[in-house]
């Protein structure tokens, strides 16, 4: 068993040794925070539950299959492989869905091919956009998501651009 395995426990260890010093309730602390945090998932659930069933309507209605034949031409004239696009397209939604894409590419092309190579910078560069905004503004009152949700999506995409470009020149 490697050290790193005991970085953990110890933590644990060491933070309530520090709590018992500083004579410190941990259990009350952690109730009365936890009891803090349910007004907030009370607003929050809403808006994670309305973007998880938008995305999956976004796969099953063949949207994302019409949006990423129809913008396939284009993502390949900016150097992103067409057989990502689907990638692209749902990474902003879904984390889960496209490490699904993901996987499937990495099945279809093999892992070191440049298509899995733009695939992988395409998950690890991006953020699901709209996931990460249903949850910062579920908490805060007033909300303007927009210009937020739109520099999120733009800068998404330059991180796509510039990571295939790198994946071609490497």
């Amino acid at each position: 068993m490697s050290w790193t395995a005991y970085i953990l426990p110890a933590l644990c260890a060491a933070v309530l040794l520090f709590a018992s010093v500083r004579k410190v309730k941990v259990y009350d602390s952690f109730a009365g925070g936890a009891a803090k945090a349910l007004p907030l998932l009370k607003n929050l659930f809403p808006y994670v539950a309305a973007v998880l069933v938008l995305a999956e309507l976004f796969e099953a209605s063949g949207l994302s299959a019409a949006l990423s034949s129809a913008l396939s031409p284009l993502f390949s004239l900016l150097g992103i492989p067409e057989e990502i696009a689907p990638l692209v397209l749902v990474k902003p939604f879904s984390g889960s869905g496209s490490l699904s894409l993901l996987t499937e590419i990495f099945a279809k092309y093999g892992a070191n091919s440049y298509i899995a190579r733009c695939a992988s910078v395409v998950y690890a560069s991006g953020e699901t956009v709209f996931y990460l905004s249903a949850v910062y503004f579920a908490g805060i009152e007033g909300k303007r998501p927009a210009l937020p949700v739109a520099i999120g999506l733009i800068s998404n995409f330059i991180a796509i651009l510039l990571g295939c470009l790198f994946c071609r020149i490497i």
